[in-house]
């Protein structure tokens, strides 16, 4: 968890698949921006990669990349924002999102955290590394994250609860070159992209379990909002 939230029970059927693929489609169309083919845009050929694997529909997946790319004669206007707080219990949160109207965002989150704090810029962010982040499923049985890690150039590596899954964890300037090398030594790349990682994260098992439910419900409840990509939260198990 301390790399990046994720809701318990992971994607929690159709609803769950759909926000999947309109988050997606809002990276996909941030990254055409700097062009709309994935072989001379390698953000972008990270996030179709990811969008493929999760069996985005083929029809959903390309209109993303030409409006994004301007292609369609629609603009464009996500705008990139970061919220940052914490949790109850003093738990640290970073919360990003696209947004096509800020007015409407702010606010939002403005109530989201009443049950935590919300902070000011930079009032969590320093305690988070930015990171690259590289979840990938081994190839073959015996593949050795470890060895993977350290051939592949990663800095570090998290060993999923879900058998067989790995997060790498990466420079943010290496993540394109870990993502094309790990295939090669036995992992699969599920999805490759930029992130934050807690340097000091709370544990989790020094938390009641009523503490601990009342930072998950917290946690859910900003993920159900349309605007937010991704929730870093400062929680290790």
């Amino acid at each position: 968890m301390g790399a990046q939230w994720k809701a318990k029970g992971k994607e929690l059927a159709a609803n769950a698949k759909g926000k999947l693929f309109g988050r997606l489609a809002k990276d996909i169309m941030l990254a055409a921006r700097n062009g709309a083919d994935p072989a001379t845009n390698s953000r972008l050929r990270l996030v179709v990669e990811q969008a493929r694997k999760v069996s985005m529909p083929k029809d959903t997946l390309e209109r993303a990349i030409k409006k994004g790319a301007g292609l369609t004669g629609e603009a464009v206007n996500f705008e990139h924002v970061i919220y940052e707080g914490f949790a109850p219990h003093r738990v640290p949160v970073m919360v990003e999102c696209l947004t096509d109207n800020l007015n409407r965002t702010a606010p939002e989150m403005r109530v989201l955290f009443r049950k935590g704090q919300l902070g000011t810029s930079g009032s969590v962010s320093w305690d988070f590394d930015h990171v690259g982040l590289i979840e990938a499923e081994s190839a073959a049985a015996g593949a050795d994250a470890e060895l993977a890690a350290i051939e592949a150039g990663a800095q570090d590596f998290e060993v999923s609860e879900d058998a067989g899954h790995t997060l790498f964890i990466t420079d943010a300037t290496d993540l394109d070159l870990v993502s094309r090398a790990l295939p090669t030594h036995g992992f699969n790349v599920v999805s490759a992209k930029l992130g934050y990682r807690p340097k000091n994260p709370v544990s989790a098992a020094g938390l009641s379990t009523e503490a601990l439910e009342e930072v998950e419900a917290f946690l859910a409840a900003i993920d159900a909002n349309d605007d937010v990509q991704n929730i870093y939260a400062g929680l290790a198990a």
